[in-house]
């Protein structure tokens, strides 16, 4: 794994960190600024806003310049707007900080995702980019139960001056591990736009923000969830969230290598298994074995389709895929601010703090449905090889052109011709019978 990729993933799990926190620290934040819990829940709908606005914005701005500059900024950005939120003194000031520190979430991922697969061997940009995203579901493991215990113990305020921090070292992370002469991402903002003329392109950021919804119904709630339904004590959710978060890294880990093979019965399986948590959750979260592990099912569910959107994003988008990158990290956070917002609205409608849990599996079901429905009629075609060794493995598979697909025997043997496993030297012939009958039958991308 290159070490660039190490960069990315440790920015990946400062932005998670800020990202969820938020939930494990809605009773302490609402008890100081005086707001009921629903209220401050629209904390976490404030940064989604903040993601969404500055997800297409900053990444046309900064689309022709170098990819490393404009990581470090980004991260920047985040550190002044979680100082920030440490020193604001009333709610409306918190939102508004949290928004600031939102702005280069999306685009951090974004870009960072076109990096990554860039920086991959070939066929392995699944691979990569759930490699980044394993940062960001880190931060479940550590960041976030570290950050509720040190708001839970200290005061939010903290919590939110760590992260600001660990942004700032995060800077340091990427001059130091990514490739100073990382080109642009961006192949002209007319290129990034006319992605968008795509159905495809469209379908998928629909889907992203559906599935999406489901999670944060549910996790956004899951501090008041386990104290007023569970009844257990409030030092039981940071363990909750360890186990989410441990969910979540075997999740992503799992749903990227699925979605190198299979990516339509990837998300099949995921959002069908999804809905039988949250279902779960809903009818029997009073049991405080249910409610462990509940999340811990929904960490591992939730997060094995996370990957599979971004991919076929990235796959519909594959000519010029910054900008429809960026604009899927947006769909994740429309998800996120929409599931946040409705998991409220069922609390302060006198459902209860479990109700949020049928909310999300009314949303995922959704988004099933609609895999099952119109989602075969949207297959994106994969690139035929990833990763900076493109050029120089291509010209040397003598497959059939029909075998050149991601995870093909052609793109195996460029890869390991390109690695030094297949003689580069070695006289190779070419003879009809041999190039018209490959030796192995590619495998579906499907």
């Amino acid at each position: 794994m290159p070490l660039a990729l190490l960069a990315l993933a440790l920015g990946g799990f400062t932005i998670g960190t800020g990202e969820f926190v938020t939930a494990g620290l809605l009773p302490q934040i609402a008890g100081s600024l005086h707001v009921s819990i629903p209220t401050a829940g629209y904390l976490i709908s404030a940064y989604a806003i903040g993601v969404v606005l500055g997800a297409p914005l900053l990444t046309a701005l900064c689309a022709h310049r170098p990819a490393r500059r404009v990581l470090v900024g980004l991260l920047a950005v985040m550190a002044i707007g979680n100082l920030a939120s440490a020193l604001a003194p009333t709610f409306g000031l918190l939102v508004g900080a949290r928004v600031l520190a939102a702005l280069a979430h999306g685009a951090f991922f974004g870009v960072g995702s076109v990096v990554a697969s860039r920086l991959a061997k070939p066929g392995q940009a699944g691979r990569a980019v759930a490699t980044m995203f394993l940062g960001l579901t880190f931060s479940n493991v550590a960041g976030v139960p570290l950050g509720t215990l040190l708001g839970q113990h200290v005061g939010w305020r903290w919590t939110f001056a760590a992260i600001g921090g660990l942004a700032v070292a995060s800077c340091a992370g990427t001059v130091a591990l990514l490739p100073a002469d990382l080109p642009a991402t961006g192949t002209g903002i007319a290129a990034e736009l006319r992605t968008f003329r795509s159905g495809t392109v469209w379908y998928g950021l629909a889907l992203t923000a559906v599935a999406q919804s489901a999670l944060f119904a549910s996790i956004s709630y899951v501090a008041p969830m386990a104290t007023r339904v569970s009844h257990v004590s409030a030092s039981t959710v940071p363990l909750v969230l360890v186990l989410f978060g441990l969910g979540s890294c075997v999740g992503i880990y799992a749903g990227g290598r699925v979605g190198e093979l299979r990516l339509q019965a990837g998300l099949i399986g995921g959002l069908g298994s999804v809905t039988g948590v949250l279902v779960l959750l809903a009818v029997a979260v009073q049991q405080p074995a249910v409610l462990v592990v509940g999340f811990l099912l929904l960490g591992v569910t939730a997060f094995f389709f996370a990957p599979l959107l971004q991919v076929q994003v990235l796959h519909a988008a594959s000519d010029a895929p910054t900008l429809a990158s960026a604009a899927n990290q947006g769909a994740f956070n429309v998800g996120n601010a929409l599931g946040a917002f409705i998991g409220g609205l069922v609390i302060d409608a006198g459902l209860g703090y479990a109700a949020p849990n049928a909310a999300g599996a009314v949303f995922s079901a959704a988004a099933l449905i609609l895999v099952l429905t119109v989602g075969r009629a949207f297959r994106p075609r994969p690139p035929a090889v990833t990763g900076p060794d493109q050029e120089r493995a291509a010209p040397r598979t003598v497959r059939s052109p029909a075998s050149s697909s991601a995870g093909s025997p052609a793109s195996i043997s460029a890869a390991k011709t390109a690695s030094g496993d297949i003689t580069a030297s070695r006289p190779t012939r070419t003879t009809p019978t041999t190039s018209a009958r490959p030796t192995a039958r590619p495998q579906s991308s499907w």
